[in-house]
């Protein structure tokens, strides 16, 4: 039987082994496993991709988070870490990294629903709050740009400007992606990427990566990554040893070549799932907004809760993986209990959280497989 994967990171280094062995090969060959050579290579690729004046290469998308705003609290505060009187917007409908980076930090998560048609945090939402009584004690905006789609920047810029606040980009799913022509990452004051294998540039361990155009929150991040210091053995700061390994610097900087032919790739396959899914009754497929370029790191579709897991059930039958992302909102788990801040109701997101489906949206995926998940989708509903 047809057997047609989320993700098939075999095809994909396939498509690219050559290059990723010989660069794989330069490594053993100088052995400096250590922030070696190709880590610094990276960073300046990616910030001459992004037009960025800094990219530092860290351990995980999760550390780029969290550095991000220890050095914000370090700059902003002179202190080590924020505390839970200072307040960080961000969407409840994202991955436990967004919400735990700005715990790790000392800071308070406040969490304001999404918008039901792209799954980013509603901005209208943000306004309204920030103009309650309780806005007053809001310092920053974390926006998640959700499966590859970026969030409104424009107005959550002006909202930044107006009440004073840090933005601090969550760019894990949307490599690429861009907002009005520049590109996710480069617009808040630092963005967070993550390098996990499967993102659309992905490693083959974990790695991530913080941008930004102010110098000295790159100086910040660069000594936090390393212990606290630019001299490990006498640090200025509570650090971590969050560097990103040679080994996968070297892996990312041959991948990050194919990038844009494979965003390009991944928008083929979402038009043709537009085609093949937009007049079937009980499917609602993704919304593209105007002025994005959407790198569509998942498909997503929804449908009745009361079926979702049927459907899962059904396209397994068929050979067809599916996942979903997120079955649980952030506010709904535990570690966000007594610790967080949830703005009126989070409807939304939890009506997201039982709908959502996301299809295999693989680069290298075949014409004919797409149209096997269509034909399958559309056989499923007329029953």
């Amino acid at each position: 039987m047809k057997q047609i994967p989320m993700l098939d990171l075999k095809l994909e280094y396939e498509y690219m082994k050559d290059e990723i062995d010989k660069a794989i090969k330069k490594c053993l060959d100088h052995q400096h496993w250590i922030l070696g050579p190709e880590v610094k290579e990276l960073e300046e690729k990616v910030a001459s991709y992004l037009d960025m004046k800094n990219c530092i290469g860290v351990s995980s998308g999760t550390d780029a988070l969290v550095l991000s705003l220890r050095a914000l609290s370090i700059k902003l505060k002179k202190k080590e870490y924020f505390d839970k009187n200072d307040w960080i917007i961000t969407t409840p409908f994202t991955f436990t990294a967004t919400g735990d980076a700005i715990l790790r930090a000392g800071a308070t998560p406040v969490f304001i629903d999404i918008d039901p048609e792209t799954y980013n945090i509603d901005t209208s939402k943000i306004k309204d709050y920030l103009n309650s009584n309780e806005g007053k004690r809001v310092i920053g905006i974390v926006p998640v740009h959700l499966y590859g789609q970026s969030c409104e920047m424009d107005k959550i810029l002006k909202l930044a400007k107006e009440f004073n606040l840090f933005i601090v980009e969550d760019v894990a799913q949307a490599f690429g992606g861009m907002w009005k022509g520049k590109k996710l990452g480069s617009i808040g004051e630092l963005g967070a990427f993550s390098f996990f294998p499967s993102k659309n540039l992905g490693c083959f361990g974990d790695g991530g990566m913080v941008s930004t155009s102010d110098n000295e929150l790159a100086e910040i991040v660069k000594m936090l990554l390393k212990h606290g210091g630019k001299d490990k053995y006498n640090v200025n700061h509570i650090g971590y040893n969050a560097r990103l390994d040679t080994l996968q610097a070297s892996v990312l900087i041959t991948k990050i070549k194919y990038i844009d032919e494979f965003n390009e790739k991944r928008r083929e396959i979402a038009e043709c799932y537009k085609k093949g899914l937009s007049a079937v009754k009980g499917i609602t497929i993704p919304e593209v907004i105007k002025d994005t370029l959407h790198v569509f790191h998942q498909y997503t579709i929804r449908v009745n809760s009361n079926i979702r897991t049927e459907l899962q059930n059904f396209l397994t039958d068929k050979g067809i993986s599916t996942m979903v992302y997120y079955p649980f909102p952030l506010n709904k788990m535990k570690v966000f209990e007594n610790k967080s801040i949830s703005y009126l109701s989070l409807d939304n997101a939890k009506k997201a959280s039982e709908e959502v489906l996301s299809l295999p949206i693989e680069p290298l995926q075949k014409y004919e497989d797409t149209n096997y998940i269509i034909d399958c989708l559309n056989k499923f509903f007329m029953q």
